[in-house]
């Protein structure tokens, strides 16, 4: 089986996580493997310890560390190695990216978020499980009344319940030992923390089927009834504490959800809408922070095709483009039945209709009445529900693109590993009246600020 990380963490390199081959020491006192750190300050743009961050004037002269080497060497031929151990954890970025490019990476907001639904799914198994234990004694309560005269066959069936209420006690003290364990998993607040120490099995115990205590329908026996309706207020008092533990958790990822969307929110950039590429049938409002659509909109008539205008999605861009680092901005939908929101490359098709693939250069999402779906994969929901603001967070070097529901502090929809070659630009799309109450505008908004009033210009 495989080591366990707290345990092995003192072998352990902290860039490959796996046990030193050839260790050094650096002058800080922190050991690495000889290759994992010459790599890692040869990508580096300054020489550091990466784990306390300490300067040094040029790169070391590391020697490799005897000592640990032959502790590593003992470790590791006490262990017996197995490579599901290499397929849950958690890895940095250079890591990723150098010792595991052949394995499947997903970021920790996603595995974290997945896990959640993991622990919510056993929540749903359990309660399901009291329902079917209710259902059996109300079973066996209506056999009781139709067998109190049938004594010889009670007693035979007495004598086969025995085994199966015995089966039902383990399982009761089975799911009470996962409750100790998902109340101290809960406890941890640190996602990566959570991920490492998150089982690699499924949290639900194997339990006894049901459906292997069978009897004549007529026949059935008080004790069996009292029993059961014990396993049944045992399960409800294990539901109980269940609930109050995914509860903490729900509390905790949502305190997780804050702090990240802080985080974003620092790269707050002021986005205004450029008149040059915006399609005839919509108007911006003086300041060109709000967008709406009008079919009285008259610029087929009072100007010129531009070259920069889109001509069939009813879409206007940002007036300034990006091509590195980060940037956020949010948006305020309100009660619109249907809205298309984004960035998109320069050049993304701006004349005739725009395919919804993967190579279109548009990274957005596009809500219809109560679901989302992204432009690229049409009639693929990836979230349901209703939002007032939306909050896009874009990393340009790592590519990604974050959609997030300002209200109530979730996250929509992520794009990652996307690969931008060009400079980038808000995207905003208020569609038409096709779905009814739609002519609200898109207005662009201020982080935490009250909404703006409008100034939008008559259509």
């Amino acid at each position: 089986m495989s080591f366990p990380i707290k345990n092995a963490v003192t072998f352990l390199c902290p860039i490959c996580l796996d046990v030193f081959t050839r260790p050094v020491s650096t002058p800080c006192g922190h050991n690495f493997c000889m290759s994992c750190i010459t790599s890692y300050w040869n990508d580096a743009p300054v020489c550091q310890c990466p784990i306390c961050k300490e300067h040094f004037q040029r790169i070391p002269d590391l020697k490799v560390n005897t000592f640990i080497s032959e502790l590593a060497s003992n470790f590791l031929s006490l262990q017996i190695r197995d490579t599901s151990y290499y397929d849950s954890i958690v890895l940095c970025d250079v890591c990723s990216s150098s010792h595991h490019k052949e394995h499947n990476v997903v970021p920790v907001q996603q595995a974290y978020d997945e896990m959640k639904h993991l622990l919510e799914y056993t929540e749903a198994k359990v309660q399901q499980m009291i329902q079917e234990r209710l259902q059996k004694v109300i079973k066996v309560k209506e056999s009781v009344k139709r067998s109190k005269t049938e004594t010889e066959e009670v007693i035979a069936i007495e004598e086969q319940a025995g085994g199966f209420i015995c089966d039902i006690e383990q399982d009761i003290a089975e799911l009470q030992r996962t409750t100790v364990k998902l109340r101290e998993l809960k406890q941890t607040k640190d996602q990566l923390n959570f991920l490492q120490h998150y089982p690699d099995s499924s949290v639900l115990p194997h339990t006894a089927d049901l459906s292997t205590f069978s009897s004549n329908p007529h026949l059935e026996m008080q004790r069996v009834g009292e029993s059961l309706r014990k396993s049944v207020s045992q399960l409800r008092a294990l539901l109980n504490k269940m609930n109050t533990e995914l509860e903490k958790l729900r509390n905790n990822s949502h305190v997780s959800n804050e702090a990240t969307l802080r985080y974003m929110q620092q790269y707050e950039v002021n986005v205004l809408l450029d008149p040059d590429t915006a399609h005839p049938l919509l108007v911006l409002s003086d300041d060109r922070k709000e967008v709406r659509y009008s079919m009285r909109s008259g610029r087929w008539a009072n100007q010129l095709p531009n070259p920069n205008m889109f001509t069939d999605h009813l879409a206007v861009l940002g007036n300034t483009g990006f091509s590195s680092h980060k940037f956020y901005f949010e948006v305020y939908v309100g009660r619109k039945t249907e809205w298309c929101l984004g960035v998109a490359a320069e050049s993304v098709q701006r004349r005739g209709s725009l395919g919804r693939h993967s190579h279109s250069g548009l990274w957005a999402i596009w809500f219809l009445e109560n679901k989302f779906e992204t432009f690229n994969s049409p009639d693929e929901p990836v979230h349901f529900g209703k939002v007032e603001r939306v909050g896009v967070f874009v990393d340009y070097d790592r590519g990604q693109i974050s959609f997030w529901d300002i209200k109530t502090v979730t996250l929509i929809y992520s794009f990652t590993e996307c690969f931008f070659t060009e400079d980038i630009y808000p995207y905003f799309n208020p569609c038409d009246n096709e779905f009814g109450s739609n002519l609200d505008p898109m207005i662009i908004v201020p982080t935490s600020h009250t909404l703006p009033s409008s100034t939008m210009t008559s259509g």
